[in-house]
């Protein structure tokens, strides 16, 4: 289906629909333990298939966020105009004023201005709708996949690597973050998880917690990980910190929103 418009720009329900369909699919490999299947007949040829239409559709998907009407790119695309002229000669000025523009004003602070002043006309739901579009935009697709395998609620296991101290206390920290969800989610880079789980809790999607011992299996199997086994033969005396993540508060309204599987 053809969701170009005749100016040229895709529209908010345009992106919804795009995402639905790629959602779809990332979902319900997730969902369904597709790495489990490979060994079928044909499955290989399936799931190349499936990466290749799921990462075009990715594609896609991201270049019309770009262009759907998005705080930073809106603020970046009215500093460029601020105060020029158009075709016919008139000054480019924001519509609704909060910051006064000046005639010669930096991009930077053009930016700012034109946000502040776009900010005027927003509601609840704009304004979160808003705030949902740019953490989108952030996550890679095996990000993606580690908020679908926490969208339950389920907690994994996460654990530091530190240094042990002479006192027994904990010294510089070579590791952190690692764990188990991103096997479970099917990600393309395992390696990468402890840095895809700090970006996630960065974003306040994840939540670390206390150890929970029964999860001890999942521990032993997290410890034998090569990332973390890697981090522990960098230190003379290891100390492993044992935590949990889990989807948080804000990562749950984030989810229910964006849920393609609700579309």
């Amino acid at each position: 289906m053809d969701y170009q418009r005749p100016n040229g720009r895709a529209t908010a329900e345009d992106v919804a629909n795009l995402a639905r369909r790629a959602g779809k699919l990332a979902g319900w490999a997730a969902r369904t333990g597709f790495e489990l299947t490979r060994k079928l007949p044909g499955i290989d040829t399936a799931e190349r298939g499936l990466r290749q239409v799921e990462r075009g559709l990715l594609s896609e998907l991201r270049r019309r966020l770009d262009e759907v009407d998005d705080p930073y790119h809106a603020a970046l695309a009215a500093a460029s105009a601020m105060n020029r002229s158009d075709s016919a000669g008139r000054v480019v000025e924001a519509s609704v004023m909060l910051v006064p523009s000046r005639e010669r004003t930096e991009p930077l602070r053009a930016a700012m201005a034109e946000l502040l002043n776009h900010s005027i006309g927003f509601g609840r739901d704009r304004a979160r709708e808003y705030l949902y579009a740019i953490i989108l935009r952030q996550l890679t697709p095996d990000e993606a996949r580690i908020l679908a395998a926490l969208s339950d609620g389920s907690p994994f296991p996460a654990v530091d690597v530190a240094e042990r101290t002479g006192i027994g206390g904990t010294g510089r920290t070579v590791l952190r973050n690692a764990s188990t969800v991103g096997k479970a989610a099917g990600v393309a880079l395992p390696d990468q998880v402890p840095a895809y789980m700090t970006r996630l809790i960065g974003l306040g999607l994840v939540d670390l917690d206390e150890e929970v011992p029964a999860l001890e299996t999942q521990y032993e199997i997290l410890l034998t990980d090569e990332t973390v086994r890697a981090a522990e033969e960098q230190v003379k005396r290891c100390k492993v910190i044992r935590r949990t993540v889990h989807i948080s508060r804000f990562g749950a309204q984030f989810w229910h929103a964006c849920d393609p599987s609700l579309g």
